[in-house]
């Protein structure tokens, strides 16, 4: 037991001095958290002999429970009406997205001599954005209260939807033989769960206003963040169970309270919370980051960031035109569409359990070099989207937009 304390001792010191030393450089926490997951995980520190975090079963809950909250909070600020009014534009946006992402994966895993299966698993990684690190970000540069922001959150939405058909799909084929009609029947399954649990949250999040409401009518603080996790965390936990993305199920119970009446007080008394827990997500990935392993993935990393971070970039600006945003705003989607993470560790464990040794070895550490370049990468193209707005339109074109759009 004083083992473990101490060891989360040392992750909160590390999560500490990373954020302090953001603060200092004026950069965003985010990629620095990986970074200090990496030098204080077992790969780095531990293989120094020095105190390390060891990447546990508890800090991995941990990471997951910033993932739900995250969702959570996005759910929030995105209601079913609002989504539900906007249904066509995120299905265009989110089409544009798989249709040139995916395939641009794909196309790399099948130049390079993989399986159609491995090349599948590869254009899984680089399709699906963040949905945790984009959400964090976005509330952190104040992005969440402009025009980007709703196709942003819409593509995300439609990915974690998307994802959620992919990983059912390439788990049967991983895992299940490749594609005969044991397979096909395991698919099915696999698809009737996913998409029967999320109707019935969707008809929660329809019909049930007053109960969450009434759930949430309570006076005492502590009382009122107990119910609003033990409503939230459960959720999460039984669609991970079911094999269903636990953040769409996060995105879900958040819409729920939008419409509660208590959502203002959510944020508030959950805000703390939230951001401690992904802070641990964040850290996370780093821990699990081998830098020695990634020589083996080099050469299809360097191709994949070099070609899919302006492909994120194009599909988020088509994405921004379908909302009719301005080409100045469209360009901010595109960059805010850039990092890559959680989703794409999933499919990475997933591909790590397969039958070959490109999945059990190449993949995984492609996807662990892959986060940690896009996030870092994404955050910082985020944080200076001034910057590349003035390179991508030559400075005038982009400053008379923003003056105009601001006025």
């Amino acid at each position: 037991m004083a083992a473990a304390l101490l060891e989360f001792g040392y992750l909160f010191a590390a999560l500490a001095v990373v954020g302090a030393v953001a603060l200092r450089l004026g950069l965003s926490v985010i990629p620095l958290y990986v970074v200090g997951g990496v030098v204080a995980g077992p790969h780095v520190a531990g293989r120094f002999g020095l105190p390390y975090v060891p990447n546990g079963e508890v800090v991995t809950i941990l990471a997951e429970l910033g993932i739900v909250l995250l969702l959570f909070f996005l759910g929030l600020e995105f209601s079913l009406d609002r989504l539900r009014s906007s249904g066509a534009k995120i299905g265009r946006a989110g089409v544009i997205d798989l249709a040139v992402n995916l395939p641009i994966g794909v196309a790399i895993g099948l130049a390079l001599g993989w399986s159609p299966v491995e090349a599948l698993l590869l254009g899984g990684i680089v399709y699906i954005s963040s949905s945790a690190i984009v959400t964090k970000t976005l509330i952190d540069l104040g992005w969440i209260a402009d025009p980007e922001s709703e196709p942003i959150l819409g593509t995300l939405v439609f990915e974690d939807l998307a994802i959620a058909v992919y990983l059912a799909v390439v788990t049967s084929l991983a895992l299940g033989g490749g594609g005969g009609g044991g397979g096909l029947a395991s698919i099915g399954r696999s698809l009737a769960i996913a998409f029967g649990f999320l109707g019935l949250l969707f008809v929660a999040v329809q019909y049930g206003t007053a109960l969450f409401a009434r759930l949430l009518d309570v006076e005492n603080q502590e009382a009122f963040v107990l119910r609003a996790l033990a409503v939230v965390v459960p959720v999460a936990g039984a669609a991970l169970a079911l094999g269903v993305s636990e953040a769409v199920a996060a995105f879900f119970v958040g819409m729920g309270f939008s419409t509660s009446g208590h959502r203002e007080r959510l944020e508030h008394l959950l805000v703390s919370v939230r951001d401690v827990f992904a802070a641990v997500f964040f850290f996370w990935i780093g821990l699990g980051t081998d830098p020695t392993l990634l020589a083996a993935a080099a050469v299809p990393l360097a191709i994949a960031v070099v070609v899919s971070t302006p492909s994120k970039v194009v599909s988020g600006y088509l994405g921004g035109r379908a909302y009719d945003l301005s080409a100045h705003r469209s360009l901010r989607v595109g960059v805010g569409m850039v990092p890559r993470g959680e989703f794409s560790l999933v499919i990475a464990a997933l591909a790590a359990a397969g039958t070959t040794p490109v999945m059990r070895e190449i993949i995984p550490a492609f996807a662990v070099g892959y986060v940690f370049v896009m996030s870092a990468l994404g955050t910082v193209l985020m944080q200076r989207s001034d910057l590349v707005e003035r390179l991508v339109f030559r400075g005038g074109a982009a400053d008379s937009e923003a003056s105009t759009e601001s006025a």
